[in-house]
């Protein structure tokens, strides 16, 4: 039986976050994930420069053998209508491939990793987890996004939660077509749904195109995905001949999901918290985030692992990560053709695609770098 401080389920960023920080803090930690790394993640990929920061990510070094395209801009429209042009003074975001990503947080966090063994039995033995009966530990996260089998063992009785459902394709270009399509690498287009109920993406990394759609329902999501990809072949911004294979994944948003989060010598991060952005669904941020919240949590705890010891780090997540969107809101309250029409306007309108739908919205540019507390 191989024994660690702390076993984290995932080895995603939130997953990895919390390894790597938990390793900075002298604890030994095992991350334990189905896959192998590199792995094909579906994921549009984007991220902010507080991202980077927190985890004291030097872009030219990870430029220097991965994608990390800069993101100095954006246009964003109603889908089928004109788009609207912002642009920033330097990057804002930066767009990345997960399968690198990934595994390079994975590497780098120092944890022992159990790759390639999907989790197939949890049992709680004294104040112990047991892994698949071949790991204890102490302490469990969660870190497996929206299915984490931790999240199940947690939340057994939760029914009917509001998932967004997305898929989405990444393609190289060839080097000879390239030129044909409009999106630039430094401004991402979004194509939001008339009732604001979704958005399509088309975002270029390098040379690979990443194409996707999410809503939150799946009424006609099949029909939706085929409106949104004729719309952008008409307008000539993808290829005619696009990938079949589409994959899809779903998610939780902040303020929207009642999963308990925290047990006894048992947290939750990431995806398998439903800590999404409601106004955007962006997840790396809040998972790299968490993760590193849950390790000063588990620290601070000084071993004593109940429940109670991780109270303060389940309410500290709304604040953090905002209760549900105010374009949920409008959704809920406000008239279907009302809404669309108002929807179009506003979206056409430079200040609030600038400074609300952008700034604040999806890039969270006005919220700093999660501070870290050298003690924990």
């Amino acid at each position: 039986m191989r024994s660690y401080d702390v076993v984290i389920i995932g080895g995603g960023p939130a997953g990895s976050s919390c390894a790597w920080r938990l390793r900075q803090l002298g604890l030994e930690v095992a991350v334990v994930d189905k896959s192998n790394f590199p792995r094909d993640k579906v994921c549009a990929g984007w991220i902010t420069p507080q991202v980077l920061e927190v985890l004291a990510i030097d872009p030219a070094e990870y430029a220097g053998g991965h994608v990390l395209q800069p993101i100095t801009g954006f246009r964003t429209s109603r889908l089928g209508s004109p788009d609207t042009e912002t642009r920033f003074g330097g990057a804002v975001s930066y767009g990345i491939r997960r399968c690198e990503f990934d595994h390079y947080l994975l590497r780098r966090s120092g944890a022992r990793l159990e790759l390639g063994r999907p989790v197939w039995t949890l049992r709680r033995a004294g104040d112990c987890w047991i892994v698949n009966d071949e790991i204890t530990t102490p302490m469990l996260v969660g870190a497996g996004g929206h299915f984490c089998p931790v999240a199940r063992m947690l939340n057994a009785h939760t029914r009917d939660e509001p998932v967004v459902v997305a898929q989405e394709i990444e393609f190289p270009l060839p080097p000879e077509t390239a030129d044909r399509y409009p999106t630039g690498g430094d401004t991402p287009e979004l194509f939001f749904c008339p009732d604001l109920a979704g958005y399509g993406w088309c975002l270029r990394k390098g040379q690979y195109l990443n194409i996707g759609f999410g809503r939150q329902d799946r009424h006609r999501f099949p029909a939706q995905i085929d409106g949104f990809v004729r719309v952008l072949q008409q307008q000539r911004k993808v290829p005619r001949d696009l990938p079949r294979a589409w994959r899809g994944h779903a998610y939780l948003l902040s303020g929207w999901s009642s999963r308990q989060r925290v047990g006894d010598g048992v947290m939750l991060v990431g995806d398998a918290a439903g800590l999404a952005y409601a106004q955007s669904g962006e997840g790396i941020r809040p998972a790299v985030e968490s993760g590193l919240m849950a390790a000063g949590a588990i620290v601070a705890a000084r071993e004593r692992y109940g429940r109670e010891a991780f109270l303060s780090y389940q309410a500290s997540l709304p604040d953090r990560f905002g209760h549900s969107g105010a374009a949920g809101v409008m959704r809920r309250r406000v008239p279907p053709l009302v809404l669309q029409s108002f929807a179009g306007w506003l979206l056409s309108r430079p200040w609030f695609a600038r400074h609300v739908l952008l700034t604040r919205w999806f890039l969270h540019g006005t919220q700093p770098a999660l501070r870290l507390d050298p003690g924990c």
